[in-house]
This record gives C-alpha cells, structure tokens and sequence, in this order.
C-alpha cells in the first residue's frame, strides 16, 4: 500500500509539473515582455567600451603577439588563493572590451556571486557582449533575479543548462518525478566551468559562484584550485562555450516555465537591492581588482611562460544517447595521461571514488616493473562535504592501498598550512558569537576552540547571520540527494572555520600538469560534461606538484596506512576484511586494513616518512579511522554508509 501511494503521489506530481507548463504562445509572449524592457542604452561610446586598463588582459595580447601558427605561446597561473581567484574573475570583466562567456555548475547570491552578478551587468552596459550559462540543479534559484535579468541589457544573455520540467526552481516532488520519469536526463549534468574574456584569457578549474569557493565563508570553504590560461588555446574554450550556449538543452531564462509566468504576470522585475553580508570585504576586494600594482604583484608576475597547452572539454553531445568517445574526450585524455606515468603520478581529487575502468588502469599499473608511484591527496571524512561518498572511498581502502599501491593523504578540516587568508574571515566589528543551535548542528555539542583558544583555522570565526543566510550546496551528486543532515558535513569535536578539498588535479613525471573540474569519478567519467587545462610544461608541472604537495604535509592531512599487525589472528582479520568488501551491499566487518596516522617529530623522527618506510610505524600515531569527528558510534555510522551506498557509486 505504501509503495502504490508513493507511486500515485509521483504521478500527481509528474501530472502537476507538466499541467503548470506554459504554452509555446505564453512562453514567446514572456520573452516579448523580456525583450521589450532589455536597457538599449551603452553607457560608453569608445571602441574599447572603456575597459579597465589591466596588465593582467595584456598579458593576453602579449601572448597572442608572441604566438605563430606552429609556436604558441602561452601564459599560465595557478590560481591557489580563494580570492587572489575573486580578484582575477573581477579584473578581467572590468577590463574585457568585446566579451565575456561564463559557463559554471552553481551561482548562487551571496556576496561573491552578486559581487560577479554586478561587473557582468556593468561590462554588457558600457557595450561587452555578456552570455552567461549555468546548470540547472544549482543554478540561482530566485525568480526576482532571473526575470530580472531576462529584461536587463541587450548586451547580456543568461541561459539554463537542461532544465527539468522546464523550471529554474525545483521542489521536491520535482526532483522525485525527475528520477522516476527521466533518471538518466536528470543526473546528466553540465560541470564544466569557464571564465572566458575577449577570446584570449580563460579561467577554468573546480570554483564556481559561492562565498565557499573563495575562502568567503564564515563556516566552511573550498581547498580550491584554478587555472588561468593566456594564449591562443582560449580559440579552444570559445569553440567549446559556443557548443553549450547552441545546445537544444539550453534554455534562456524567460522561456522557463515559472520564469516566464513571472514575467506574464508582473513583467520586468527590478534586481533586489544589494544586501552584502560583509560590505567592508566586498569594498575591499572591488578596490583591489581596480588596483595595477595589486593586480601585478598577485596576477601577473606569477604567471610562468608555457609552451604546449590543451583545452580538453566534453561537448554536450555527450548526453545524448548516440554519443560517442569525440563527444566526451575529457576522460580518455585523463585515463591515457594517467597510464602514461613512468615514475610518479601525484593525484589529487575530493571524492576517490573510482570507476570499474579506472581500478583496471590501476591494476595495470602497479604490474609495471617497477610501478609508478601514485600519490593521492583527497578528504578526510572529517573535511568532506559529502560524507555518504566518502564511505564509498573508506570501503575500498584496503584495495586502495595493497592492489593499487596508492599512498593516501586525507586532507584535515583545519590545516595549518593552507593557502587562505584567515583574516579575510573575520567578522567586521566585534565578533558575533554562534548561538548553541546552529553550533550543534554544524559543529558537534562542544563548540570549543582549538587548542591555543586562537582565531587561526580553529577558532572560532562564525556569524550568525551567516549561519542562516548560507545555502549549502555539493558538487558530487544531484540536488535531490543533496539536502539534509546526511550530505552536510559532520559535526566535529571543535568548532571553526572547516575547510575540504575541492581541486582536481594531477601531476604526471613532473612534467604534464593538469587543472580541471573532473573529479576522477564515476559521476564525472559517465554524467557530468568536464573540461581541463593539459599543460606540458616543466616548470608550470613542478609548481603544481609542490601546490599538491604543500596539501599533504602533516600539519594538513594524516597518512592513511596499514595498521600495525596484531599479535594473533591478523591473517583471518584480514581475510574477513577483504570478503567483507567485496559484497556489492553489506559490509559489515568492523575491523579495517587501514586507519588515519599523525606525524610524531622527534630526534629520532626529524621528517615525515612514506607509510611504506620501514619506521613509519615509529614515528606515526594511529588517531582512528575518523579522526576530529564527532558521531557516536562510528563504526556503526561508517557501517551503515558503506553497507548501502554502494549502489550509487555510479552517480557519485
């Protein structure tokens, strides 16, 4: 009875979802009234649209200017700094003159993104061609804003990637009928991201449109990364933005269902009224994108010269059904670049979570004489934003470990070391306490500082008003699994300013870099349309590997490795271990092949050794399977997680 219950509610909503649809008439009707109120005013009359005169936009013409046919020439930046990668994205669209073409997964409206929101609006009045493309699932979900823009400036153009039913805002019985009806279309995502000015400058990598993304965020941020790239390769990312923007799945705004009602029923909305959380942040960092001498010392100077440089992107033919490997070369380049690795391959992901093919790859690997050592920075369950996929990546440890011969870095949710600006954190003024609810929820009952009482990564940075106004969001499953207390991430035994690792990256012989927004995954290789930046490059490859490798010093992450043998039974533990995992649901064997260590220094221990060493044993302190998380039984959480996930490992 139930289940036919649920079945009719379903259908109710299916019923609902297409009965609410506009007509064809109704929808070229709003985008008439969009159309109609679209500002045809250009504030300036130059040829360059009074573009900001930015060193940074030289250097793309300098790279241009220095480029043939048969030499490129290129320019490339790591961009680890949360906001040195804000202060990039404003620069450029203050200096842009004929375009700019961004494509992301999320845009939300907190104070980065209506920050962006803002200069986009402001270079398509002074007469840039404006195209903003977003996905769906994240997409800004406030009517006001997107009816809005649909009207604003005929220089400025927002489309929906693949929206269900044809809306910008889902609810849940949305999503529900969105699985049941069309599982496949639904997970069937636009990942990629791209910040593209005047065809010569492109950004591109794991940040979206959120506080968390640039270190913003009074409670939990990104350990991200990006890549600016100068040079003619931004030919590449332009032919690959206009695929998306011609696609069949995307949607102008004010031909969406509940957006253009809100147009046939209220006409042009004006935008909301800035409201910054933080003013005095945002006004700064506005100053600063402003600034020549900032913009060179951050931006400019930094960036190493580069020769060889790839725009690998999946088209958005790879979602339809007749798609084939030249739709979606984003995964084979990767999977072809990783079996390539001669001596050393430095992975970094959040989600080690792997496809059938990719343990393959591995397994081939580690038969080479001698293999290839692959060395992978990723989460810690206490640092992930997405708990229920990190059971899937403790579950297979020991296969990790023993087949593969990865050595595992999980990263901490206060590193000591991180490239982020603690102080940019700070609340204005006196600092607002967190009150006792939202503490609990986010942080665990203790709501301690860390041990020094300080205001570092462990302290103790929170705003209230941040805690209600912020709208968590992942990137490594779809919306509808991606809501309550399962897909936060857990409370901890302190409280702080957490962060998790975002960046995708790797390494190849020190010697082939990569940037990109593919997770290594299963979501990435079969659902998600991908892209990254190959640079072949020596010293650009060696800056990322010491990026990579700043991650997984001891003050940021713990080694995960065998344990200590037992006395007795260690060969039937580790037997009933293996079964165990090999189930495709249950595993429930309490006891695992391998737990989280901490770096011990001593005179006898002046550095970190590989967990391989022979005195690794002695100069490492096992701190449990789930190190700063506070749960109660973990074993029984982690049980239950790893028990039943397994069926969604594709999706993940």
């Amino acid at each position: 009875m139930r289940l036919a219950a649920r079945c009719v509610a379903v259908s109710l909503a299916l019923l609902c979802s297409a009965c609410v649809g506009l007509s064809q008439a109704q929808r070229d009707q709003a985008a008439g009234i969009a159309a109609a109120a679209r500002l045809q005013i250009i504030d300036c009359q130059r040829a360059d649209a009074c573009a900001l005169d930015s060193p940074l936009h030289r250097l793309g013409e300098r790279a241009l200017a220095e480029s043939a046919p048969q030499s490129p020439r290129h320019y490339a930046l790591i961009l680890d700094q949360g906001q040195d990668a804000l202060l990039a994205r404003l620069n450029l669209l203050r200096s842009a003159r004929h375009s700019i073409d961004l494509q992301t997964y999320i845009f939300d409206k907190d104070d980065s993104a209506r920050l962006v929101l803002d200069e986009l609006l402001a270079a398509a009045r002074r007469g840039v061609r404006v195209r903003v493309l977003i996905d769906q699932l994240s997409a800004i979900a406030d009517l006001q804003i997107l009816a809005a823009l649909a009207g604003s400036h005929r220089n400025f153009s927002i489309r929906i990637y693949n929206p269900t039913f044809g809306k910008a805002k889902l609810n849940y019985f949305d999503y529900a009928g969105s699985v049941l009806c069309c599982f496949r279309r639904f997970n069937q995502r636009m990942h990629t991201k791209l910040l593209l000015v005047d065809e010569r400058i492109g950004i591109t990598g794991g940040r979206n449109y959120q506080d968390d993304y640039y270190d913003w965020d009074a409670e939990y941020n990104f350990r991200d990364r990006d890549v600016l790239i100068a040079g003619p390769e931004a030919g590449a990312m332009a032919s690959n933005f206009q695929a998306f923007w011609d696609a069949r799945r995307s949607t102008p705004v004010e031909r969406l269902n509940d957006v253009g009602r809100k147009l046939l029923s209220e006409g042009v909305p004006a935008m909301p009224p800035l409201d910054y959380l933080r003013p005095v942040r945002v006004a700064e960092m506005s100053r600063e994108a402003s600034d020549p001498e900032v913009v060179q010392a951050r931006l400019v100077e930094p960036a190493l010269p580069v020769g060889a440089v790839k725009y690998v992107a999946d088209l958005p033919q790879k979602h339809r059904r007749e798609s084939n490997g030249v739709d979606a070369p984003a995964a084979p380049e990767l999977e072809a670049l990783i079996g390539s690795a001669s001596e050393e391959l430095l992975l970094q992901t959040p989600y080690l979570v792997l496809s059938r093919q990719a343990q393959d790859l591995f397994r081939q690997m580690r038969k080479r004489q001698p293999p290839p050592a692959v060395i992978v920075s990723t989460n810690s369950l206490a640092a992930t934003d997405n708990p229920v996929v990190y059971s899937m990546s403790f579950k297979y440890k020991r296969r990790y470990l023993r087949e593969f011969g990865f050595q595992i870095y999980e990263y901490k949710p206060f590193p000591e070391d991180a490239p982020v600006d603690y102080a940019a954190l700070m609340p204005e003024g006196p600092p607002i306490p967190v009150p006792d609810s939202a503490r609990s929820r986010r942080f665990g009952p203790s709501g301690s500082l860390g041990p020094s009482g300080s205001t570092g990564p462990s302290g103790s940075l929170g705003a209230a008003g941040e805690t209600t106004r912020r709208l968590q969001r992942t990137e490594s499953r779809p919306s509808f699994l991606s809501s309550g207390a399962a897909s936060e991430p857990l409370p901890l035994k302190r409280a702080g300013v957490r962060m998790g690792l975002h960046a995708k990256s790797m390494v190849i012989d020190n010697r082939i870099a990569v940037i990109g927004t593919h997770n290594f995954d299963p979501r990435s290789e079969n659902y998600n349309t991908e892209a990254a930046v190959i640079v072949e490059d020596a010293a650009f490859a060696q800056a990322l590997a010491a990026s990579i490798r700043r991650d997984i010093e001891p003050e940021n992450s713990w080694v995960i490795a065998p344990r200590a043998k037992p006395p007795v039974f260690s060969g039937l533990d580790y037997s009933l271990g293996k079964v165990s995992e090999s189930l495709p649901l249950f595993d429930l064997w309490p006891w695992r092949y391998a737990t989280s260590y901490e770096f011990q220094p001593g005179p006898d221990c002046p550095l970190p050794l590989g967990p391989r060493d022979p005195d690794f044993h002695r100069c490492y302190v096992a701190v449990g399977d789930f190190p700063e998380v506070s749960v109660g039984p973990k074993w029984l959480y982690t049980r239950v997680l790893t028990a039943f996930g397994a069926g969604l490992v594709p999706i993940l």
